[in-house]
């Protein structure tokens, strides 16, 4: 009965700091600072001073990330979307190839304490893969 009680109080405290967080106004300010935006990081040789683009990040209007692509000397190297749910968090991910082809694709089930309950694994294809499931157990102190 003890174990029982102690492991719900430390869900509770578990969503409620989640909560907290998500109210939290630097995470809110962090947010804010990075809507719309598009950063990019650019590589330099030392010996050249030849420049390349290294990687790109794009934020929607809402701050969050939906897009993130490695450069390589060649090109794109790889390239991932991210779409957002009703809940606010990431519900599918798409991962792209050097020739922009999907080679993963992952969808998300949520907790209602904001942890990650399931990760759906599919093939290009649409074949699930693989099921991913997270468990979450408090360790007694």
């Amino acid at each position: 009965m003890k174990r029982t009680i102690i492991a719900l109080f430390a869900v509770l405290m578990c969503g409620f700091a989640m909560t907290a967080q998500e109210l939290d106004p630097a995470t809110l300010a962090k947010r804010d600072a990075r809507r719309n935006l598009v950063v990019k990081e650019w590589n330099t040789d030392a010996r050249t001073k030849t420049r390349w683009l290294d990687r790109q990040t794009t934020y929607d209007s809402q701050g969050r990330k939906v897009e993130e692509i490695e450069y390589a000397s060649y090109g794109q190297k790889w390239r991932e979307t991210l779409e957002y749910g009703e809940n606010g968090r990431v519900s599918r991910e798409v991962e792209y190839d050097d020739r922009n082809k999907p080679v993963r694709i992952r969808k998300y089930e949520w907790n209602s304490d904001g942890t990650k309950k399931k990760q759906y694994n599919y093939a290009p294809n649409g074949k699930l893969q693989s099921v991913k499931v997270f468990e979450y157990v408090f360790a007694e102190p």
